[in-house]
């Protein structure tokens, strides 16, 4: 996943890469100029966005493009929070349980596996210049490598330590999935017990112990980075391994050393002339802060007001801050976290000025800063089912974003099909609630019914920051249609056309601006004249969509079983004997069981009763007479429960085109006929097309040479239907054969 940044930040660091091959690509060893070096300049940059400082922080390190705070949550948990110069959002870093932190001037945050820094084996990288680019994970441990100091977003120092005990300085660098290993030179075969300072120019001063093991004492030495040699060497009286504080600039070395009855001092050695300097600190058992800015030393507490005193002439400047904490910069200046009377708390800058002398500049204020918070999914408002029959068929899908400046692309996948729908939303007016109301549709079609994965993907709208995703399964269900046969609750319509090619005219689950409209027309397939007649019958064999039945000319009745994506399986032979009917009629559930039953009728105008057995290796018992005289009809439809009966209903159309209901009583028969009106014989086929429009109630559709109208129940018997218009079958009044 590919990630991109602004450059404002990294506009403020001015760096010199050091050859590819010292310390690896991306390495940055030279000084930042972080800092403008004048005050003026300084100003100006914080008249256009200036930093804060969090309260009840600690200073924790600064870098090229920000600096780095920490302060204890109420559970005592570290946190750590890196604030950009150029007053943007500042960013939280998570520290390791039971780790620790280290920086080294630059922009690197090294988060490590031990509280103790020396002790720091598995590390990660996190160039804050760049807070969105990936981390870099540094294994010290199969080099029996420690943590020494960060030298670019992918090196680090490092002491690797052999089996006898002897000790080398190494650079080790992380380029994609390779580590390399090299040396530094020019250090004493036996130095151990390394620590490092700021990286300056790209150099850096390094601790160690050295000498006999009875006997060991401290070494100094000036790392070129570049060449990877030590280039300057001093003596100290001990390493300083547990305690000390390595400071040098472009004029003198220093670290810290302690001495019974004088207590903490500095020892300073003049890089030109070599004369060592001891400046007196204070107390071991007082917080001191102490940095080396050009040629002097800049100390205090929070107590006790910065100085900087000379250690070319012991001349004491009063900084006019008190502070309570320091952090040394790439670029050879210091900072303070303290207040001064003149514009109260926050951070100091100490700098060399043109002269020498130090010059303090205000660098940012106390307060609290706007904390950037990362894109996430904080709820998922997706129901496991989505009845879509009793939600209107709509289902409303929300998420609740930690932050409102997003987009959200949303996925939903038929897992049976890998049918999708996708959508993108944008941020809401108010809140941060991103939902919409999906309508059940998939490029024009009821989607069909089934589990779906329905995936989310929130992207930050300025780019910046990981998308955060969330993935979840919701299963769409409707209520059974007996003519649908791409399981997607809507009504599928047959059709027969004169050269024998059956299609599908697959309509929409609901009317559109009130009327039933086709989505889609599929070819099935041809070679349908073989059949005399086609009827369209239900769910007879056990399956959720509706099947088929045909009988050819020699009689044979043939099933075919709908697979539930609009094709049917192979037919098998069900029934002989069916050329004695005229009119056969399905799909209707007469008796009440469940289960779809068929009548017809014979050319002595006999109706037949034949009980679906939800068998589809034979899907109807024995017939039964349901009594004489339906010669007198020319059409007869299983319509469906139309009028509140016990079950399902005929209607029969008569020679004179007069429409009769047949209430069906529960048992397979039928109340008396009632006439609900005349003028029928202008349609060639009336199809009982299960319910149109959702209201509950089985519709009517009825097709001719004058157009296809749909006849919408009612659930009045003496007037049960309401007459609309459709496009279905728009201008194709003789086309069809067969309607079904």
């Amino acid at each position: 996943m590919q990630f991109r940044t602004t450059g404002s930040r990294l506009a403020l660091a001015v760096t010199v890469v050091l050859a590819a091959t010292a310390l690896g690509a991306g390495t940055l060893a030279t000084a930042p100029a972080a800092f403008a070096a004048t005050s003026a300049t300084a100003s100006a940059d914080q008249a256009t966005a200036a930093p804060v400082f969090p309260e009840g922080s600690t200073l924790g390190g600064m870098g090229a493009t920000g600096f780095l705070s920490w302060s204890f949550d109420q559970s005592y948990n570290r946190t750590l929070l890196w604030t950009p110069y150029d007053g943007g959002k500042s960013h939280r870093i998570q520290e390791p349980e039971d780790g620790g932190f280290a920086m080294s001037g630059g922009d690197v945050v090294v988060l490590g596996d031990a509280s103790w820094t020396v002790q720091m084996r598995k590390l990660t990288l996190r160039n804050t210049a760049s807070p969105f680019a990936a981390d870099v994970d540094i294994d010290l441990t199969a080099l029996k490598g420690n943590y020494v100091a960060v030298l670019s977003p992918t090196s680090v120092l490092a002491q690797i330590t052999h089996d006898d005990g002897t000790a080398e300085l190494h650079v080790v660098t992380k380029n994609g999935t390779t580590t390399t290993s090299r040396k530094i030179a020019g250090l004493p075969a036996d130095a151990t017990e390394f620590t490092g300072s700021t990286v300056k120019d790209g150099h850096i001063l390094v601790g160690y112990a050295t000498g006999p093991a009875d006997a060991r004492t401290g070494g100094r030495a000036l790392i070129d980075l570049t060449a990877e040699k030590a280039t300057e060497t001093y003596a100290s009286v001990e390493s300083g391994y547990d305690f000390t504080s390595l400071m040098f600039s472009g004029s003198h070395v220093a670290w810290l050393d302690y001495a019974a009855g004088t207590g903490l001092y500095v020892t300073s050695v003049d890089r030109t002339t070599h004369e060592v300097k001891k400046t007196v600190i204070g107390s071991r058992q007082t917080s001191w802060y102490y940095e080396l800015v050009g040629g002097s030393l800049v100390y205090g507490n929070a107590s006790t007001p910065a100085k900087a005193v000379s250690l070319a002439t012991g001349a004491v400047t009063d900084l006019g801050v008190t502070a309570s904490a320091s952090a040394a910069s790439a670029d050879g200046s210091a900072v303070l976290q303290g207040s001064r009377a003149a514009d109260g708390s926050g951070l100091f800058r100490v700098a060399a000025a043109a002269d020498g002398t130090p010059a303090v500049t205000k660098l940012a204020a106390t307060g609290t800063p706007e904390v950037w918070e990362p894109l996430a999914i904080q709820q998922v408002h997706v129901p496991d089912t989505a009845d879509l029959d009793k939600t209107g068929g709509k289902v409303t899908l929300g998420w609740t974003l930690s932050r409102a400046d997003a987009y959200l692309d949303v996925t939903l996948t038929h897992t049976a099909t890998g049918k999708e729908f996708t959508k993108r939303l944008t941020a809401p007016t108010s809140g941060t609630l991103f939902s919409f109301d999906w309508d059940g549709v998939i490029a024009g079609l009821d989607a069909p019914n089934g589990t779906y994965a329905v995936e989310a993907e929130a992207t930050p709208v300025d780019g910046i920051g990981e998308p955060a995703s969330q993935g979840w399964l919701m299963n769409v269900v409707r209520t059974a249609d007996p003519h649908d046969y791409t399981n997607n609750g809507s009504t599928d319509v047959l059709a027969r056309d004169a050269a024998g090619v059956l299609w599908r005219d697959d309509l929409r689950d609901r009317p559109v601006n009130g009327q039933v409209k086709p989505a889609l027309r599929t070819k099935i397939g041809s070679g349908w004249n073989t059949y005399k007649q086609i009827e369209s019958v239900g769910n007879v064999g056990g399956a959720a969509t509706g099947d088929l039945i045909a009988v050819d000319t020699a009689g044979v009745q043939w099933l075919y079983l709908g697979k539930g994506d609009g094709t049917f399986a192979p037919r098998v032979k069900v029934g002989t004997g069916w050329q004695i009917y005229n009119k056969i009629a399905g799909g209707s559930d007469l008796d009440g069981d469940g289960r779809p039953d068929l009548v017809a009728t014979d050319s002595a105008g006999t109706l037949w009763f034949y009980k679906g057995t939800g068998n589809y290796a034979k899907p109807y018992a024995a017939r039964v007479s349901r009594g004489g005289s339906w010669q007198v009809y020319n059409q007869l439809t299983a319509v469906g429960n139309i009028a509140g009966s016990a079950a399902g209903d005929l209607i029969a159309r008569d020679t004179s085109g007069v429409l009769w209901l047949y209430q069906g009583n529960g048992s397979g028969g039928f109340s008396l006929r009632v006439r609900i009106g005349g003028g029928w014989g202008a349609f060639s086929q009336l199809v009982g097309a299960g319910d149109l429009d959702n209201d509950g109630r089985p519709d009517l559709i009825a097709y001719g040479s004058g157009g296809t109208y749909v006849y919408r129940s009612t659930g009045v018997a003496t007037a049960p239907f309401s007459r609309q218009t459709t496009s279905l079958y728009a201008g194709e009044g003789t086309k069809f054969t067969s309607v079904l």
